[in-house]
């Protein structure tokens, strides 16, 4: 777009808006703007991770939570109810729902195919978007040619090329543009048309050398985001820019360290950055349920360190806005006033949730063919399972979705190690619940009936396309996986009740439960690690009573442990468990080892062995939140005592155990 959108003028959109009948509230900086001002609105989107469309492939039916369909009513009622408006995209799209994985792996990019993703994206005229992690699970190759189709940049400033880093960041062979400025013209308080620079420069998770080291080893490097930023921002203002806008692709946290995770809150201390859109997390900001309890975050306002910030949830959900009322001061804009927020495409009315905008069906019609496409891929059988599939207890007991994925490593690995030296020792298998938690919504568990499995149940027992790793390692290192995966628990004290359970901080896919060992853990001690790994109370032992075949572990012996490319390549930051303890690396995804098995079993029976369970604490009880239609489930869950213990927010249930 070589202009940003903007009205004729303030009167005829008034007078546009009374003709429709339509309720459009100005935003109070158009109202002040003057001669000299202009009201400037940047929406957001980010996390889509290729739902575009309101349907979960994974259930099967349509969801009003999610699509950028729907997202892309919310940013047209913005153009028409703005004077300047500009739409950009954090990242996160290529990867997270079968129509990704059909388009990978069964369609193919070839060269000058669009890609469903950028079918519609180009429809609503992007002005920039940078890389998410995400847009590296299938390959550089494949990404390349998915970029290609773009009608807009994608700007990264950290992602270098080859593998050798330069002294000074602003030598590195960069992979992509570290920013783009674009040269703009706005309509001030009195209507004129004014000229604007504005920059926009992006960041990616450096982990992505941990996360896809299969798919990037030998071929690119990362770069700490903030020392990329501090690098790179003044050459921008050098070059004119008037405002700097920081497309980040990290979260929010504010405990600094070299190559940041989340590091969005930094970025907005880099001086000449004016605005940043965060993503990564699949949370929101500003709002009244994330981040209030960190320092120099304000989440009433929408401020990192008092710069304006927004971070627009996943799949569509939000949109994320920052407003600002710019002035010109001399031959450039300087800011005076900001306010940021998050806009749902859906509100929770009577336990239910409810869409608040229609379709944008520009989109819905560009995608006929790949939805269509999708739905064949995802109801095509292959196998059955003589036990429901179901997560909503992942979290507190043995769980057959998580039961099923460690089966399946076991017998695929045992094949392939037979004839190495690893042939006899003992073979073990973590495998972690992705959807539980409630990390992405009250519906965001597995849940598979009894009867035939496609592909679409295998994608949702596991959600990402990693590939299958085998580590060796001793006992003691199986104990202080386990006492990391531990810190999902909070600590409970013995003779209460009604204990809140689940430290909500701790994402579930790294609660690694390790199937051929049994154990319990002890919820009276303190956690030793924290959500990032770090050790925190050194001496608390929370798993006990660590036994394979029925006898205590050695912290000497040997161990096999069936496990992914993220975990063994040390995504999760588990104590002592990094590419060093790789012995095989497979070829194939964790997906298609559980299909392979599907099919060679022809029935499965996934039912879980309860190898783990909490240490009872008399006189004790704990609650949790899960999705409601766990109450069908209770009674196949024989390791604890669960009971309905009311409701929760936004169409959660809670339950209690007594321990």
């Amino acid at each position: 777009m070589s202009q940003l959108r903007h009205l004729v003028s303030r009167r005829d959109f008034l007078a546009g808006v009374a003709a429709s009948g339509a309720l459009i509230m100005l935003h109070p900086f158009s109202a002040r703007a003057q001669a000299n001002q202009a009201h400037l609105r940047i929406m957001e989107t980010t996390d889509i991770h290729v739902n575009v469309l309101p349907y979960d492939y994974y259930a099967d039916k349509a969801n009003d939570t999610m699509g950028l369909s729907r997202t892309a009513s919310l940013i047209e009622a913005v153009r028409k109810e703005a004077t300047n408006a500009m739409l950009i995209d954090n990242g996160d799209l290529l990867q997270g729902n079968p129509m990704g994985d059909y388009i990978a792996y069964e369609r193919g990019m070839k060269d000058g195919d669009l890609h469903p993703v950028m079918k519609g994206m180009n429809v609503l005229g992007y002005e920039c978007s940078t890389l998410g992690n995400h847009e590296f699970n299938y390959g550089l190759s494949f990404m390349d040619k998915v970029l290609a189709g773009a009608n807009f940049p994608f700007v990264c400033a950290n992602l270098i090329r080859g593998t050798e880093l330069a002294a000074n960041p602003r030598d590195d062979k960069l992979y992509l543009k570290p920013y783009v400025i674009l040269d703009k013209k706005i309509r001030d308080g009195s209507g004129a048309e004014q000229p604007i620079r504005i920059g926009i420069i992006g960041f990616v998770p450096p982990q992505i050398m941990v996360w896809d080291l299969k798919n990037l080893e030998g071929s690119v490097k990362t770069r700490d985001i903030v020392e990329a930023a501090k690098a790179w921002v003044p050459q921008m203002k050098e070059e004119g820019a008037d405002i700097v806008i920081a497309l980040s692709h990290s979260g929010i946290y504010v405990k600094q360290s070299d190559m940041m995770e989340n590091a969005s809150f930094f970025v907005a201390g880099v001086e000449g950055i004016d605005a940043v859109f965060t993503g990564h997390q699949h949370l929101v900001f500003p709002g009244k349920k994330d981040f209030q309890s960190l320092d120099a975050v304000d989440t009433a306002k929408g401020t990192l360190q008092g710069k304006p910030a927004v971070m627009a949830g996943f799949w569509g959900s939000y949109m994320g806005l920052i407003d600002l009322l710019l002035e010109r001061d001399g031959s450039t804009w300087k800011i005076v006033s900001t306010t940021s927020e998050a806009r749902p495409i859906f509100e929770r009315v009577d336990k239910t949730n409810k869409p608040t905008v229609a379709d944008d069906h520009r989109i819905v019609d560009a995608l006929k063919q790949d939805h269509e496409a999708t739905l064949a891929y995802v109801r095509r059988p292959v196998g059955k399972t003589s036990a429901p599939l179901y997560s909503y207890f992942a979290l507190v007991a043995d769980d057959p979705s998580v039961q099923i994925v460690s089966q399946a490593q076991t017998w695929y690995l045992k094949d392939i190690l037979k004839n190495t030296e690893w042939k006899d020792m003992p073979l073990l298998s973590a495998a972690a619940p992705f959807k539980a938690g409630g990390r992405n919504g009250a519906d965001y568990y597995t849940d598979v009936p009894v009867g035939d499995i496609a592909i679409k149940n295998v994608a949702d027992l596991y959600l990402y396309p990693n590939t299958v790793r085998a580590v060796e390692i001793t006992g003691a290192e199986v104990k202080e996986w386990l006492e990391m995966s531990a810190g999902i628990f909070n600590r409970i004290e013995p003779g209460k009740a009604n204990q809140a359970l689940i430290n909500t901080d701790f994402p579930s896919y790294n609660f690694d439960v390790i199937d051929g060992v049994t154990y319990r853990i002890d919820l009276s001690q303190p956690p030793k690690y924290d959500s990032k790994g770090g050790l925190v109370n050194a001496g608390s032992t929370r798993i006990i009573d660590l036994m394979f075949d029925g006898k205590p572990i050695g912290p000497k012996r040997k161990f096999v442990v069936a496990t992914n490319n993220y975990r063994a390549g040390g995504g999760g930051n588990f104590p002592e468990i990094n590419a060093s303890k790789i012995i095989y690396e497979a070829p194939d995804t964790n997906r298609d080892v559980i299909v392979r098995y599907i099919v060679s079993e022809g029935t499965i029976n996934p039912s879980a062995d309860a190898n783990w369970s909490f240490a009872p604490l008399p006189g004790t009880s704990v609650v949790f939140e899960t999705g409601a239609k766990a109450r069908e489930f209770i009674a196949q869950v024989k390791s604890l005592t669960i009971e309905p213990a009311g409701e929760g927010e936004a169409g959660f249930s809670k339950y209690r155990i007594t321990l």
